[in-house]
């Protein structure tokens, strides 16, 4: 059997990266070659991190990891996975609404580049409930989240927030 690299995208906000994306990185990690984490660059959204905040945090929990490396896009993701060589896009199922949302936008990437492959996975069970969103929810109202994200995303907010 001819062997065949696969280089995968993991487009996302990551604001911030959470032990669910982590969990999807490391796994994705061992199955693909290489994992590009793709930061998405969106000046129509109001961020909690900066994009060098973002960029430098991802690159710090996943230093352990020699075949992940981190970019940034905006625009088409298939036009961002041509650009960096990426022939799968990996994306993370939680729940079926996140299904129903994710096949619509596979099947318009498979019409934009029919080349370009998507693969989703479910996250670890113990993170299939969180998201970004809900992570930065919980600790403005004071909520534990230290079993959710990195150490690192944990002390960010800590700093960049006041606990009530």
């Amino acid at each position: 059997m001819p062997s065949h690299f696969t280089r995968v995208t993991f487009p996302g906000s990551f604001d911030p990266i959470t032990n669910g994306h982590l969990d999807l990185i490391e796994r994705g990690a061992r199955i693909f070659d290489e994992v590009v984490v793709s930061v998405l660059r969106n000046p129509d959204k109001d961020p909690l991190f900066s994009l060098a905040e973002r960029l430098e945090i991802i690159k710090e929990v996943t230093r352990g990891h020699s075949n992940v490396s981190v970019d940034t896009f905006d625009g088409l993701l298939v036009e961002h996975a041509r650009r960096v060589g990426a022939n799968t896009i990996l994306r993370g199922i939680r729940a079926i609404s996140d299904y129903e949302y994710e096949l619509q936008m596979a099947l318009m990437n498979r019409r934009l580049a029919p080349e370009v492959e998507t693969v989703f996975m479910m996250p670890a069970q113990r993170y299939t409930f969180v998201s970004s969103r809900l992570v930065k929810e919980v600790f403005l109202l004071g909520g534990a989240i230290e079993d959710l994200v990195p150490a690192i995303v944990l002390d960010r907010l800590r700093s960049k927030i006041p606990v009530p």
